[in-house]
């Protein structure tokens, strides 16, 4: 069994990236505005996620499978995401992403950045284009714990030697079940609920709070 020093987990959307995904995807679509509109009520905890992300992806249908290439190369890193990720390494851990966003992104993103495992959604497509649905069952708030927790006991990482670092509410229950919860570039509530807020939207900002 591979084992491990520390466990951070981080999610994707305005975390991990500057971008949030499915924007730029809607971005293809021509509904940006409404997508982005839904997503910030998401993200501060006003609607149900997983009701939320689907009928934010249904804004998607038509959009074709080629629109992934441009969406990768719009894709920013956060700054300080890299030597975050060297300085897990450098100390033994474990770096993950767990993610309402896409596998169809992350895929590619995320072992570039030096992320070692990483769950997200998968989107429906059909005859080449997306179909405005999402494949199987949703990343939620739920499902992103529960990753954190498989994920240290798999690599037998105890509880005081994880980290989560999330902006928006569906990463509440993630940073909860952390040894430590950290808020980046967070909402209100996300703000005061957590262990320590970032202040500077720079992930090497995390390094000194590593175990």
């Amino acid at each position: 069994m591979t084992t491990a020093r520390l466990l951070v987990v981080l999610d994707a959307d305005s975390t991990l990236i500057q971008d949030e995904v499915i924007e730029l995807l809607a971005d293809e679509a021509g509904r940006r505005t409404e997508v982005r509109a839904a997503t910030e009520a998401a993200m501060r905890g006003e609607v149900d996620f997983a009701t939320s992300l689907r009928t934010r992806v249904a804004a998607l249908a038509g959009v074709p499978v080629e629109a992934f290439e441009r969406v990768r190369a719009r894709v920013r890193p956060t700054p300080g995401v890299r030597e975050l990720t060297a300085a897990v390494h450098a100390r033994g851990g474990v770096v993950g992403v767990v993610s309402g966003g896409f596998h169809e992104i992350l895929d590619d993103i995320a072992p570039a950045l030096g992320v070692d495992r990483w769950r997200a959604n998968r989107l429906v497509v059909e005859d080449g284009a997306l179909r405005g649905e999402v494949s199987g069952g949703i990343v939620d708030a739920e499902a992103k714990a529960a990753s954190l927790r498989a994920w240290a006991d798999e690599l037998g990482v105890p509880s005081a030697r994880t980290l989560a670092i999330g902006d928006g509410a569906n990463d509440l229950r993630m940073m909860s079940a952390a040894g430590l919860g950290l808020a980046f570039n967070a909402k209100p509530a996300v703000r005061a609920a957590a262990d320590l807020v970032i202040g500077r939207p720079d992930l090497s900002e995390v390094i000194p709070l590593l175990p």
